[in-house]
């Protein structure tokens, strides 16, 4: 599918556009002009598709639904959307939205219903409530909210109304603004047949749907990647482990994730799938940020980029942009205007490469996965497919290296570089994709 070729390109809107971070219902801002003025950049950099973190009506960060069916005013209006996802797709880049399904705000018009009426309201259902108990509003009512932040009232997925709205919104986001997919936010709270529910959905409107769910951990969640719910979910253990690994100097504990999740042994869990995959995002540390030698960031994309799975860069870290989880994690989403665009040449030139070549090599989207090379500071792995086959080489070190993996002769996709497979050298903190001849 196309998804499984793409690479994606995260942006924030609230921040990405400079929102306000409290949304006073007031006049329309029309401000998604400033994600419609990057959209050469970002096709000229290679990325293929893009996500979008909440942008429907809400009361701060956009997790806060309050109206699933309009645009945030502090970015725009419906009009203005369908305009820049039309642009979008003029370009060749495919467009998937955030989905919050599982929470929504407390001005959302069926919880405001309930404060107002309590019993007598015909919305009481659409939440988990007890009308014996109170919260720290002082509603007079408990209800339950998402992981405890009582500001997120959870929906009650078994009320029909409930279901039946929430379908009846993803419909309309096919329908006006003709998106690709969608990422279904908490999906480790969401119920297996929501999943089910929304594939039906979707699949009358669209066969080939993006449905990607978040979760946080992938250990029991292999058995949802099927046809008939998701496409993929998120690689939070190899984010972890990837970001871990080079901070350690301790390679092992990166590969014994690829392995476990994608080696040829039947005991592993996703082989054959393609999960989403990334180096930092929205609500984690920026990966420049985390990365204690900067020298090993090509090492950390690179392997984003040739692991198994869908690579995703978070806005401006293509860039080196910093950012940490304080300020309520508003650091971590700064306007683009705000960010050094030439702060990080060379990052930016390997990520525009990296692109290009998971955009031309199958073997990278489809191929299988098997470890060739593997010492603490240095390591190297295979990508098949189709006859195809690229070594994929990493040194973190500050010494040379050379990596032996078959009498061969082969071109390095990012430099041209032709040398034998046996005598792959490997000079400090570099990266080496050989494709064999």
């Amino acid at each position: 599918m196309w998804f499984d070729e793409s690479t994606f390109y995260q942006i924030y809107p609230l921040g990405y556009c400079g929102a306000e971070r409290e949304n006073d219902f007031g006049p329309v801002r029309h401000r998604l002009s400033v994600i419609e003025e990057q959209i050469p950049y970002i096709r000229d950099m290679g990325f293929t598709a893009v996500l979008f973190n909440p942008l429907f009506e809400s009361e701060r960060h956009g997790y806060d639904t309050v109206d699933f069916f309009h645009i945030d005013r502090r970015l725009g209006d419906n009009d203005d959307f369908k305009r820049l996802v039309a642009k979008f797709h003029e370009a060749g880049i495919r467009v998937v939205l955030d989905g919050v399904f599982n929470h929504v705000g407390r001005h959302f018009f069926a919880f405001e219903d309930v404060r107002q009426n309590r019993e007598r309201s015909d919305k009481r259902n659409w939440f988990h409530i007890d009308f014996g108990g109170n919260t720290g509003y002082n509603d007079g009512f408990w209800y339950e909210g998402w992981e405890g932040h009582m500001e997120l009232v959870k929906l009650n997925l078994g009320c029909e109304a409930v279901t039946d709205y929430l379908r009846r919104a993803v419909e309309f986001w096919l329908d006006e603004f003709a998106v690709d997919g969608l990422r279904l936010d908490v999906s480790y709270l969401l119920p297996e047949w929501f999943f089910e529910f929304l594939r039906r959905t979707v699949r009358l409107k669209r066969q080939d749907f993006f449905l990607m769910g978040e979760v946080i951990h992938n250990q029991n969640f292999a058995k949802n990647l099927s046809p008939e719910r998701l496409d993929s979910i998120t690689n939070y253990e190899c984010y972890k482990g990837l970001t871990s690994a080079l901070n350690s100097d301790n390679l092992f504990e990166i590969e014994h994730s690829l392995e476990r999740l994608f080696g040829p042994q039947p005991w592993c869990l996703y082989t054959g799938k393609n999960l989403f995959s990334f180096v930092d995002n929205h609500d984690v540390v920026r990966a420049y940020t985390a990365l204690s030698d900067k020298r090993k960031l090509p090492a950390l994309y690179a392997i984003l980029y040739s692991m198994p799975g869908i690579p995703c860069v978070y806005y401006g870290s293509e860039w080196g942009a910093e950012g940490d989880k304080s300020d309520n994690d508003y650091k971590l989403r700064p306007a683009v205007g705000e960010l050094d665009r030439n702060r990080c040449p060379e990052l930016t030139d390997l990520i525009r490469r990296l692109n290009g070549v998971r955009t031309r090599e199958r073997a990278f989207a489809y191929g299988s996965y098997d470890k060739c090379v593997l010492s603490n500071q240095y390591m190297c792995y295979k990508r098949e497919w189709n006859g195809e086959r690229i070594y994929c080489a990493f040194n973190i070190s500050a010494g040379d290296v050379t990596v032996r993996v078959e009498e061969a002769e082969g071109t390095d996709l990012l430099t041209g570089e032709v040398r034998n497979l046996n005598d792959i050298y490997l000079p400090p903190f570099s990266v080496k994709l050989f494709k064999k001849h």
